[in-house]
């Protein structure tokens, strides 16, 4: 039997289907968010804001996405409302990143029967030490970014076979554009000592990136899904913080920094600033796109870790 909240929003779902239907024809271009609304274009739905600015670049104008979640979200434990599930009405494709990221994702597949994709099939997984759990960011190491990229195009070629040309086109072109952050990223840690090669950061959301740019990281949690460092996990963060001489240390933009701050405080490192992760900001923000957010996170990283003025 289905959940009381699954059939409200069926039926929530259903009617506004049916007074679209009987709606004047739009004159307009389509909002991102208005469910049916595509002018025949592929309409394709994220669970994230990260990878619906992916979609978008590979997409260009040949593409209509909805991300589920806000810009400033946390994407964790989000819990789908029937606004989200409203806007994803009659979607095409429903992309997602996989890996137990977004575990709520059924509760927005389930009603709808959204057709869906992991991007992060086929890539090379890094588990969270001392476990079977897969951590699941690997979009914040540009090299991993384009194996989302690629995926992306070879989806939308699947789904309009007559704009595969275009998607593979902006795909390659964004590939370069990522390919040249990391190689940045490289260049730049590159006159780091090895006992400074230490990122510190609340949520272990940089596993991907540290392995890629040939970094070793320290967190006070795997996963935002936990959202605490317990007193053992902290108390090894300061250990080594101290005796590496980690001259700073850094928190995400989706949870408070305060446990990173009493680190810093013990420790005699400084607070070197807010990374983003798990979603992009708004316009004015300094991560509105998915490439702003990773030049973003290598000058906070590089500034910290080098002591260079960014």
């Amino acid at each position: 039997m289905p959940k009381p909240w699954v059939t409200v929003l069926a039926v929530v779902v259903a009617l506004g289907v049916a007074l679209g239907g009987c709606a004047a024809p739009a004159t307009t271009a389509p909002r991102p968010d208005a469910a049916g609304a595509t002018d025949g274009r592929p309409h394709v739905v994220t669970s994230f804001t990260v990878l619906a600015d992916m979609v978008r670049r590979v997409g260009g104008d040949d593409v209509v996405v909805t991300s589920v979640t806000r810009p400033g979200s946390e994407i964790h434990g989000y819990e789908p409302t029937p606004d989200d599930l409203r806007r994803a009405v009659g979607a095409d494709l429903l992309l997602v990143n996989g890996l137990g990221l977004e575990d709520w994702v059924s509760r927005l597949v389930e009603p709808l029967g959204l057709p869906t994709v992991v991007l992060t099939d086929g890539i090379d997984p890094v588990h969270v030490p001392g476990s079977d759990v897969v951590n699941p960011h690997a979009w914040m190491s540009p090299r991993a970014g384009q194996h989302y990229v690629r995926r992306i195009a070879e989806e939308l070629s699947a789904l309009d076979p007559a704009g595969a040309e275009r998607y593979e086109r902006r795909a390659q072109a964004y590939v370069a554009e990522l390919e040249a952050v990391h190689v940045e990223l490289v260049r730049r840690l590159g006159a780091l000592p090895p006992d400074r090669r230490l990122l510190v950061t609340c949520e272990g959301a940089f596993s991907y990136l540290a392995r890629d740019a040939g970094l070793e990281e320290a967190y006070l949690w795997p996963v935002n899904a936990e959202r605490q460092g317990t007193p053992r996990q902290v108390a090894s963060v300061i250990r080594s913080v101290r005796e590496r001489g980690v001259p700073a240390v850094f928190c995400e933009s989706t949870v408070p920094p305060t446990a990173q701050q009493q680190v810093a405080a013990e420790t005699g490192a400084r607070f070197g600033g807010v990374l983003h992760v798990d979603s992009l900001t708004g316009p004015d923000g300094p991560a509105p796109t998915y490439l702003d957010l990773l030049r973003h996170d290598v000058d906070v990283i590089v500034a910290g870790l080098t002591g260079a003025d960014r």
